[in-house]
């Protein structure tokens, strides 16, 4: 890819490792999408599968709910906090954050958006971000925001994840000021993939799609991951959803 050891953008992405090549060049790699939900002469959606485990979640959170429930069914417990006003407070201190973290659980695992999705749209030549604004403070909302970006300002950031349970690759998407390298908002095209000529060829499918060449309807991988929840996650907002699908007048 592009030979550079000082990133081309003003406030690159944390843990860079290097600029993708300009979205109107010629690209260089064979495009290959990992993994695309759609994909037609207007419009191409692409989701994007975190890497962490959801059984794990689901673990969390009934170990916690059963700690929840074995103190609260403790008769000793139960007597003790009802004592006097300390005792109260005490034992709130402890139940609260407890009671906290098991929500934080239990929504995260049954309703965080799972492969929250990116279209792109090549009549319009725009991109549409689906974000899920999760908090830590389970009793916030957590709303669900999309992001529309002209694809002219957007470059492309490659970073290099060296921890022991996220070793890889990541693509990050720049969205700059028009005609200038100046970031003012940033959201990551794929999470981490061990093979960097995977990453190479999704960012090459995306730019060829937007310069309106022929990108194939084959993925890399076709298997969807294993959500662990009953429920649609992902559900775009009405009119964003015909909104990203249009084809402008002018096209």
């Amino acid at each position: 890819m592009t030979d550079n050891e000082k990133s081309r953008l003003i406030k690159p992405v944390r843990y860079w490792s290097e600029d993708l090549p300009d979205p109107e060049e010629e690209q260089m790699v064979f495009p290959r999408l990992i993994r695309v939900n759609e994909i037609n002469d207007v419009w191409m959606e692409i989701p994007r599968y975190v890497n962490h485990g959801w059984g794990v979640l689901w673990f969390g959170g009934i170990l916690v709910l059963s700690c929840f429930i074995y103190f609260i069914l403790s008769p000793y417990v139960v007597m003790d906090m009802l004592s006097d006003s300390s005792s109260f407070i005490f034992y709130f201190t402890i139940f609260f954050p407890l009671m906290s973290m098991m929500v934080w659980c239990f929504r995260t695992v049954l309703f965080a958006a799972r492969g929250a999705p990116v279209r792109f749209n090549r009549k319009q030549q725009k991109v549409y971000v689906y974000e899920q604004q999760c908090s830590v403070w389970p009793w916030w909302r957590w709303p669900v925001e999309i992001k529309v970006f002209d694809w002219a300002d957007i470059q492309g950031e490659r970073v290099q994840r060296v921890g022991h349970a996220d070793w890889g690759h990541r693509i990050y998407c720049a969205v700059c000021e028009p005609g200038t390298y100046l970031v003012k908002d940033r959201f990551i095209l794929t999470w981490t993939e061990g093979n960097i000529y995977e990453v190479y060829g999704l960012w090459s499918a995306c730019c060829q799609y937007m310069q309106g060449k022929a990108v194939s309807d084959k993925p890399l991988r076709t298997h969807i991951p294993p959500s662990w929840t009953p429920f649609k996650t992902v559900k775009w907002p009405k009119e964003m959803d015909e909104a990203s699908k249009a084809v402008p007048e002018w096209a």
